[in-house]
């Protein structure tokens, strides 16, 4: 199953640009940081953009994203950028670029999705980490974060929340759904918040990384159940459960990603596009 995580998917192909990967540090803390030094959050950053830069965060791809870095940088990954114009990404973009040096590498990566429990005490901010196989274990880790800034590892992280486990938890009524989304000033939160992140997860785990504001199929709260079992059946290492999980995703129009989504940014656009 560690052959599919060392390809590229349709979202992490860097095509023409893929040399520039390859010329960041081969320690994942170094090429982590190679790519805080390409993107930069969106909202999180203490910056303000105008509604034409923020138009980047919609770039699907890595070979995008590395289009607009080289237009204004023709350089080396490594080459310092200021902050104000780096690439406009989030978390998700964070992961592409960073198991798509990964996957360059012949490394096994795949995308997560889940929840932060380390930003704030009381809320869990929506998230997406990558995940590596180090050779002997699938490890965590969280490219957007300054290592500096953590009393932990952020290339190998203590603490992360997958959708599958907030879902399965929420179910249970061991946590409170509430504080489980984007922001506690926003609205996207709470049950269905949850359940949409499921298939979400689904997505990522079948190299299929959506936008976290793509919206495509729908999933009942006992189909949700279902694909949470078997993530987290899949993550335990149950092998005939990432097979099985792999083949609901392909055969089901409602949970696969087709090349048509409705897609819900924060930069203002609204509407379908192809993918």
């Amino acid at each position: 199953m560690l052959q599919r995580y060392r390809e590229q998917s349709r979202f992490s192909e860097p095509g023409r640009f893929g040399g520039l990967l390859d010329e960041l540090p081969e320690d994942v803390p170094g090429l982590m940081a190679g790519v805080r030094n390409v993107l930069v959050h969106y909202r999180a950053s203490g910056v303000s953009f105008d509604q034409a830069r923020l138009a980047e965060i919609d770039s699907r791809w890595a070979s995008r994203m590395l289009e607009l870095d080289q237009g204004r940088f023709p350089s080396a990954l490594r080459e310092p950028r200021p902050v104000a114009e780096r690439v406009l990404g989030c978390c998700r973009d964070f992961t592409l670029l960073t198991i798509a040096a990964l996957r360059r590498r012949g490394v096994p990566a795949r995308s997560r999705v889940g929840f932060s429990p380390y930003f704030a005490e009381d809320w869990n901010y929506d998230h997406v980490v990558a995940e590596y196989w180090n050779g002997r274990r699938w490890v965590l880790a969280d490219a957007q974060l300054e290592p500096d800034d953590y009393p932990f590892n952020t290339a190998d992280l203590p603490l992360f929340v997958t959708a599958a486990q907030a879902w399965t938890a929420h179910r249970r009524g061991l946590i409170d759904a509430d504080r489980y989304g984007v922001d506690p000033g926003l609205p996207f939160r709470g049950h269905q918040f949850l359940l949409d992140n499921v298939l979400l997860e689904v997505a990522h785990r079948q190299c299929d990384e959506a936008l976290l504001w793509d919206q495509w199929g729908a999933i009942t709260d006992r189909t949700a159940d279902e694909l949470a079992e078997l993530l987290l059946s899949a993550d335990r290492g149950d092998v005939d459960a990432e097979r099985t999980l792999a083949k609901r995703y392909q055969s089901d129009p409602s949970l696969r990603l087709s090349n048509r989504v409705h897609c819900m940014s924060p930069s203002g656009f609204d509407g379908w596009v192809s993918i």
